[in-house]
Parts: C-alpha cells; sequence; structure tokens
C-alpha cells in the first residue's frame, strides 16, 4: 500500500491544535511538507517546530483569521504561486451550540461564511496546480450531523448539510483531473470543542460536566470517547496514493455512535 507523501505539499487548516494539528502530525509523518494555517501564531510556531523533518520535510505557517475573506484570498494566492499544493484539509471550528429555534440570521450567515465560502474560497485557488501535477486531495472535517443531525447544534447541522452537498458536486466535477474530495465526519473526540460543548449542556442543565461527558459516552458502542490521532489517520489516509478510488464520501469515525447505514 502506497503512503508515501515525499514531495508533496499539504495545506491544514485550523492546523495549530487539535484535530488539525494532529492531521499535520501524520501528514509529516508520511513525508508531507506542511503548511499551516490558524489564528494563534504562538500555537502555530510551537505546532511547527514538532512537526517530523525525517526526509527534510519543509514547514511553515501562516496566521490567519478565516473570517476575514480577503486575507484568505490573498494568503493562498500568495501560497500557490510558490509552489503546487497537492492536498488541502478544509478545518475550522464549529458554529457556538444552541437550538435551531434561538438561532439569528447572523450566525447562520457568519457560520455559511467561515465554513462553506472560505472552503470553496481555498479548493478554488488549489485546482490548477493538482490538474497540473495530475493529483488532488480536498479532505474536509465535517461531522456526523451530516447523517444525523446532533441535539443543541441548529447552526451547525445547517451548515455542515450544505458543506457536505458541496463536497459530493465538487468531487464529481474534479475526479477526472486525478482530483479526490472527501468529507471525514468526527464523532466525539477528546477536543476543546467537546470540552466546550459539554461545559454549555452543563450550565443549561444544571448538571455536573462529568455526568454529562459519562452520558455522552455512553451512547458509544466503544463507549468512549475519540482521540485526535484517531480522527487524523483517517484523513491521512484519505491524503494518500493509496486511497484514489476513494471519492465523493462522507466517512464518520465516531466510534459506531451515529445510527444510519
Amino acid at each position: 500500500m502506497n503512503l508515501s507523501l515525499e514531495g508533496r505539499n499539504a495545506i491544514i487548516c485550523g492546523s495549530s491544535q487539535g484535530i488539525g494539528y494532529a492531521i499535520a502530525e501524520e501528514l509529516a509523518l508520511m513525508g508531507a511538507n506542511c503548511i499551516l494555517l490558524a489564528r494563534n501564531e504562538e500555537n502555530l510556531k510551537l505546532a511547527v517546530s514538532q512537526l517530523d523533518i525525517a526526509i527534510r520535510q519543509s514547514h511553515a505557517y501562516h496566521s490567519i483569521d478565516f473570517n476575514d475573506q480577503n486575507k484568505v484570498r490573498q494568503l493562498i494566492q500568495e501560497i500557490t504561486a510558490k509552489q503546487p499544493v497537492h492536498i488541502l484539509v478544509n478545518n475550522t471550528g464549529g458554529p457556538p451550540a444552541g437550538p435551531i429555534v434561538d438561532a439569528t440570521e447572523e450566525q447562520f450567515l457568519q457560520a455559511f461564511n467561515q465554513h462553506l465560502i472560505v472552503n470553496h474560497l481555498l479548493t478554488k485557488a488549489v485546482i490548477e496546480g493538482m490538474k497540473e501535477q495530475a493529483y488532488g486531495r480536498v479532505i474536509n472535517i465535517v461531522s456526523t450531523s451530516v447523517k444525523i443531525p446532533l441535539k443543541n447544534l441548529g447552526v451547525s447541522n445547517t451548515i455542515r448539510g450544505a458543506v457536505a452537498s458541496w463536497a459530493k458536486t465538487m468531487a464529481n466535477e474534479l475526479a477526472q483531473y486525478g482530483i479526490t474530495v472527501n468529507n471525514v465526519l468526527p464523532g466525539y473526540s477528546t477536543t476543546q470543542r467537546l470540552t466546550s460543548l459539554i461545559d454549555t449542556i452543563a450550565k443549561k442543565s444544571n448538571m455536573a460536566a462529568d455526568v454529562i461527558e459519562k452520558n455522552m459516552s455512553e451512547e458509544i458502542p466503544t463507549k468512549r470517547f475519540g482521540s485526535a490521532a484517531e480522527i487524523a489517520a483517517v484523513a491521512a489516509f484519505l491524503a494518500s496514493p493509496a486511497a484514489s478510488y476513494v471519492n465523493g464520501t462522507s466517512i464518520p469515525v465516531d466510534g459506531g455512535r451515529t445510527g444510519s447505514i
């Protein structure tokens, strides 16, 4: 099985910590040159310094606010002008929790812009280089709400579904050029996002956070939360040459929690 990414260039969004950083770790171990994008520059510096360079990989980072589309557009143009991008991992933090009936129009628009529009902007910018290289992997870190909407995540459920439909359409159009587009759907995993969600639920329900955590883990057949590394392993495979015939999929990595086939 060919899992080597030696000589490949990868952009990983939201990669200063959590799932994004875990993906960068895996891609670097497979030989990729990684470009990390996130907001916190100090975390980015530390993250880049810890990536594998055993085969002389060259890693870099850029501090960027994904809410500023003009700066995102300028940055990706600067990156692609210097080298082709073979792998793009679209990954940004999810919208705040809450019932959909309480959501404002502005929350929907902000989430739509931060997720779907930024994904589209970045993907369009790297397509030509991928076509020239006859190799491209676009991997979107989304949510299992693509399969079944999750409680108390009204805005997220809505926007994640839009991203999944966008990705499927893009996959159909780009496959002929050796470019695949796939979605990884993390379940409950030990990240700051999950901790924040648990705290929000605990406050609204007047229950202890550890009780909420136990109840959530009991919903999972494996009876535990996943790790960022377990999510990253699936994303890394999708980035590899071995995954060349996997296209247009949405793959749950959730310990079996999602109730659909």
